[in-house]
């Protein structure tokens, strides 16, 4: 894939509510030809448009990402995003609760974890303070076990378990986080955008694409310069993406060396671009 497209690195945070500005939050974009460059919060953008100065919100909200992409694709840009969280679990959820697909999951996930809401914490459904409110079913009705791991966890030295929360490194707060807004994407703009690979394993020419990446694959490729932690994440997801794509080397990717059963497991699963 190459031309027009935009290559987007997401750095996740799973902190607070979709609405807090966290400093973990980065998004970092890429044109085909050059280095990526941090992308402003809508706030910024819009001053900057008006020629307004002054103080303006320097970090995102999960709110505000969702909505971001949400208006590139209505406004028919295309771009191959990366985002830091998973998008799915263990095929051994999928067969405790009677899941068959992805879409299917995504529905039941928010269902039970609707940590879109505009206060709502992830902790709220965990501590069942969301359930006494009326606004979940109680906490535990959909749980998983810190050793279940993707099939495409298993094929890395270094990934944790989505299920493993509290503890430095975990990505199990902002996969819980991130899935609703996966779903609210989709259910918005349809099939403007492929979610790589439950949509397919090889996406449509001039199709805009999602995917899940793991920074620790590629951070230490790039120079750190002055970024912070969370910023060369997202930098260098963009990076990798713009780079592949213009040495024509995307496609391998997309096609991990998967046997025929392994690939039916992540159809359900996903897998974590980049992993070959």
């Amino acid at each position: 894939m190459s031309g027009c497209y935009r290559f987007i690195g997401i750095d996740y945070s799973g902190a607070e509510a979709p609405t807090s500005r966290l400093k973990g939050l980065q998004v970092y974009a890429a044109a085909p030809d050059g280095l990526p460059t941090q992308v402003p919060t809508p706030a910024i953008a819009a001053a900057r448009a008006a020629g307004v100065t002054g103080s303006l919100p320097r970090y995102w909200t999960r709110k505000e990402i969702a909505d971001w992409l949400i208006e590139l694709l209505k406004g028919g840009e295309t771009f191959i995003a990366g985002i830091d969280h998973g998008f799915s679990f263990p095929d051994s959820y999928f067969q405790r609760y009677g899941l068959t697909d992805w879409p299917q999951f995504l529905d039941d996930f928010q269902h039970h974890w609707p940590t879109d809401g505009d206060c709502v914490y992830v902790d709220f459904v965990r501590d069942g303070s969301l359930a006494r409110d009326g606004k979940a079913p109680p906490p535990g009705t959909r749980m998983g076990d810190s050793r279940e791991f993707c099939l495409c966890e298993r094929w890395t030295s270094s990934a944790k378990s989505v299920f493993q929360f509290d503890m430095q490194g975990s990505v199990a707060k902002s996969t819980h986080e991130g899935i609703p807004w996966l779903k609210r994407i989709r259910e918005v703009v349809g099939d403007r955008v492929h979610f790589w690979p439950f949509d397919g394993w090889l996406p449509s020419a001039g199709q805009s694409v999602i995917a899940e990446v793991y920074p620790s694959i590629f951070r230490k490729r790039y120079p750190k310069e002055r970024r912070t932690a969370d910023e060369q994440d997202a930098y260098a997801v963009a990076r990798w993406l713009a780079e592949m794509s213009g040495r024509g080397e995307l496609g391998r990717y997309w096609s991990p060396p998967l046997s025929e059963a392994e690939r039916g497991i992540a159809d359900r699963e996903g897998w974590i671009l980049g992993v070959v």
